[in-house]
């Protein structure tokens, strides 16, 4: 190899002043201001190429560079050449290096190339095909995933609104092997779905998962300890596949998915531009037809096509599914109350007494909410939609709390009356005026346990001016005590004002059917 690749013109110098001026490679070398072994090495490759001076008449630069620096393989020579496709393609197999192709070169051609020739021709045949050397991707170790910048409208067919639909992009290291979709958002549901029906689509799972840095999927994207989202780590322990996102300000790292992202772009989404689309279904379906021409279009510079390396590498090497598809499920994390419940989504739900004042995580699916503790599911409820909803496991509750579930609500309005009757009409009021039930308990229990802190008398004066101003709140009563205002002189009331009794007041006997609802099953300590 030469010790510095010259200029076509600074060549054509050192051939004139060797073949025209007769000068010694030193002389020549001292002219043109370059090392003897450079200009010796330019002088052996010119009479291996059959050239001397002058050169022939209408030979380009391109045309002497390419015979003095032939491609791999067409360099002059009584060896056997390797077949460069294939060991491309062995490479991508796992396990397989370079010396061990070789070796087995070596063998059918006891007089062939020498390991470092044979690197030096392989690496440049490489640069031919792929510059930044893509070559190092095993079989079905790396899926490379991320966006395209481009996106894709969407026509509502009643407002004619036209809504962006992002475009999802999924690229199998070894093969090529594509996968796009496009979803409404790059919100974490829609990430985790393209992830479970790319896996679908591949029909097995790789060992590695390089997403870029972006929100969605990597809540802190550091350099050398990226953290995960909970819910993008839990569908992978799912499907058994490691995360690895690649590293901030490193574009190489996943330049193969950037690449196939240009390619989407150019093979589908440009040809779609002028169509109209009515649904994401619509959608998805013009890109999934241009999707199988590109997998299965002949590589420009290789044997085979994305469709057949695919067959070939990464079908054979991926893992298989799991029995069930991920089902998504968001996580999120929540203290329990003293009443031992959570809330999660304005809905609560009941966890094992034990676990008071704890900070537990919150696994919230379409379905089903699910709560853990270090790890370990400790409670599971069905999910609820309705506001202020109150699911309450029997067993969760300590064992002198658990005939509360039996009392009916004048129950708890003459436990009140042992306060006061102004805290026992609280009550009362409470129970009539919110929408449902378990939110009035919940604030009924925290009216008479500010007795404690207030004492009994005070709580009275307090529920006895909240009722006189018509705040019918635990916040209010709380407020009241907070700023001493229960000793203060009351309100006058106000003419024609607003009275809580009223035909839409259902009365404490509306909840004479409810009894079995989760009554009291909020607080300790008050039996």
């Amino acid at each position: 190899m030469p010790r510095e690749r010259l200029s076509m013109r600074k060549v054509r110098e050192v051939l004139r002043l060797k073949y025209e001026q007769k000068l010694s490679n030193r002389a020549i070398a001292s002219s043109c201001r370059l090392s003897v072994g450079s200009v010796h090495d330019y002088l052996q490759r010119a009479r291996v190429a059959g050239l001397s001076w002058p050169l022939p008449d209408g030979l380009s630069d391109e045309a002497l560079d390419l015979r003095l620096f032939p491609l791999a393989g067409s360099f002059p020579s009584d060896r056997a050449v390797p077949e460069w496709e294939r060991v491309v393609r062995e490479l991508r197999r796992k396990a397989v290096t370079l010396s061990l192709l070789w070796e087995e070169y070596r063998s059918d051609h006891p007089s062939g190339y020498g390991y470092s020739r044979f690197c030096e021709l392989f690496q440049s045949y490489a640069s031919t095909i792929d510059p930044r050397m893509r070559l190092v991707h095993k079989a079905g170790e790396k899926l490379f995933v991320d966006y395209a910048g481009m996106t894709m409208p969407v026509i509502d067919r009643l407002t004619g609104e036209s809504v962006a639909a992002q475009i999802f992009v999924a690229t199998l290291g070894a093969s090529d092997y594509t996968y796009a979709e496009a979803t409404w958002s790059q919100c974490l549901q829609d990430w985790i779905g393209s992830h479970v029906r790319t896996f679908a689509f591949l029909g097995g799972v790789p060992q590695i998962i390089v997403p870029d840095n972006l929100k969605t999927g990597i809540t802190s994207p550091c350099f050398y300890e990226p953290d995960i989202n909970r819910t993008y780590f839990d569908m992978a322990t799912h499907y058994d596949v490691a995360v690895i996102p690649a590293r901030p300000a490193k574009p190489r790292d996943k330049a193969l998915v950037e690449n196939h992202v240009k390619t989407v772009e150019q093979r589908i989404l440009a040809r779609l531009r002028d169509r109209r689309f009515f649904s994401l279904a619509e959608l998805n379906e013009a890109i999934w037809d241009l999707l199988d021409d590109l997998n299965n279009r002949p590589f420009q510079k290789m044997t085979g096509s994305r469709a057949l390396f695919f067959a070939q590498l990464d079908a054979p090497a991926l893992r298989p599914l799991p029995c069930e598809p991920y089902h998504f499920g968001e996580w999120g994390t929540a203290r329990v109350s003293i009443d031992y419940h959570v809330s999660v989504l304005k809905s609560y739900y009941s966890v094992p007494y034990q676990l008071l004042r704890q900070e537990v995580e919150t696994r919230v699916s379409a379905l089903t909410v699910e709560i853990f503790f270090k790890n370990t599911r400790v409670a599971s409820h069905a999910r609820s939609f309705t506001e202020g909803y109150c699911s309450t496991i029997p067993e969760h509750r300590p064992s002198h709390h658990r005939d509360w579930g039996e009392w009916p609500p004048e129950r708890m309005i003459k436990w009140a009356a042992e306060t006061g009757p102004f805290t026992a009409k609280m009550v009362e009021e409470l129970l009539t005026c919110l929408v449902h039930p378990a939110q009035g308990y919940r604030r009924c229990l925290g009216i008479i346990s500010l007795s404690k802190a207030y004492g009994t008398a005070r709580v009275e004066s307090a529920c006895r001016r909240a009722l006189a101003c018509q705040a019918i709140s635990y916040q209010s009563v709380k407020m009241i005590l907070k700023n001493n205002l229960d000793g203060a002189e009351l309100p006058e009331p106000v003419p024609g004002g607003p009275s809580l009794k009223h035909g839409n007041i259902r009365g404490a006997g509306y909840y004479a059917d409810t009894a079995q609802l989760s009554l009291e099953s909020e607080v300790i300590g008050y039996k």
